[in-house]
């Protein structure tokens, strides 16, 4: 069954001492989902168990092979998720604090994007699909 697009959210968090970059991922991930309330799935398509949903994670650190995949998806609570990590981020020069990371000095950015989307079924049949990606509203483009 097609699955449509229901929305995006964007996150972003850092590792400040030890250069980690799944504790880097898993913040920034956490932060979109902190941001979101789909409402909407449950109100106008009635997915009261979050039943067809889907959550795709982007995810963009500095090393993206240091990332634990596992502990990113555990984060995401609802749906049928996946992820995928790419290079990205930023890595920008901090300070040592030895108690927390002896020899680590770089503060690592994550950023994170989650897509959710619904299958599409026959519950929702009377509901015409757009295949555009644009609104259509007035707004100007720059």
């Amino acid at each position: 069954m097609p699955r449509k697009r229901f929305a995006i959210e964007l996150g972003y968090a850092a590792d400040l001492h030890g250069e980690d970059m799944t504790k880097a991922a898993v913040r920034a991930v956490r932060d979109a989902v902190s941001r979101i309330c789909l409402c909407g799935i449950v109100e106008i398509c009635g997915r009261d168990r979050f039943q067809g949903v889907y959550v795709h994670a982007d995810v963009a650190v500095p090393d993206p092979e240091a990332v634990d995949r596992d502990a990113v998806l555990s984060c995401i609570p609802i749906g049928e998720t996946s992820l995928s990590v790419v290079s990205g981020g930023m890595s920008v020069p901090g300070i040592e604090v030895p108690c927390f990371a002896p020899g680590v000095s770089n503060i690592v950015a994550a950023c994170a994007a989650l897509t959710v989307s619904i299958e599409m079924d026959m519950a929702d049949e009377g509901t015409e699909i757009s295949e555009k990606q644009a609104c259509g509203c007035a707004a100007k483009a720059e």
